[in-house]
């Protein structure tokens, strides 16, 4: 019994192809990546105005900021898109606001519940001075346990922990929720779009 090994060879072509797509894709990084890391901030007012928006815009609140943003300019997008029919604007439309309005409206409040709930177990001192049960500061490290619970460190600690906890339920609602939620509104919407088209037929 014999065994015969055999080794494929690049082909030249083709290791050429991509070293060249490799070398204009590392040029294209350079291109737009250099410029940003000297880019600097120097106005103060731009600083504290950046400062105080990192501080006082909560992590459910920039989630509905974001929401807004696409519900202003997503489904104009889909309207004006010239390359299909009426119908399928309109129908793409009508699934991209409904999309925008679940997501948005879901992630509102899951992140909000999640950072209140972190709140009920992220305390260093209770309001009446009775002494915290161990429930109550769960989520507290001992490097923090001392700080005042009205301190900007540790109120960023507890939106943190927050939206991570957030972030991990929403990959479970994402298809609890928002997906038949879309499904559902997106209907609702081309109900009204293909009555108003039936009403105008006649």
């Amino acid at each position: 019994m014999s065994f015969r090994i055999s080794v494929n060879t690049p082909n030249p072509a083709k290791v050429g192809f991509f070293r060249k797509f490799k070398n204009r894709r590392e040029h294209l990084q350079s291109k737009v990546f250099n410029p940003i890391k000297g880019f600097e901030i120097k106005s103060e007012k731009t600083i504290k105005t950046l400062d105080w928006l990192g501080k006082n815009i909560s992590s459910p609140e920039n989630r509905l900021i974001l929401g807004i943003s696409a519900l202003m300019s997503q489904p104009f997008i889909d309207l004006h898109n010239k390359k299909i029919d009426e119908d399928t604007r309109k129908a793409s439309a009508a699934r991209t606001v409904a999309k925008i309005i679940v997501g948005t409206t879901t992630g509102v409040i899951i992140r909000r519940g999640c950072i209140k709930f972190i709140d009920t177990i992220c305390k260093t001192s209770s309001k009446n001075g009775k002494p915290l049960k161990k429930i109550e500061k769960l989520l507290v490290p001992n490097n923090i346990k001392n700080l005042d619970p009205n301190c900007e460190q540790f109120k960023q600690y507890k939106n943190i922990i927050g939206t991570l906890a957030a972030t991990f339920v929403m990959l479970f609602t994402n298809f609890l929720i928002d997906l038949p939620g879309t499904i559902w509104l997106t209907n609702k919407f081309l109900d009204k779009i293909n009555a108003k088209k039936a009403k105008e037929a006649k």
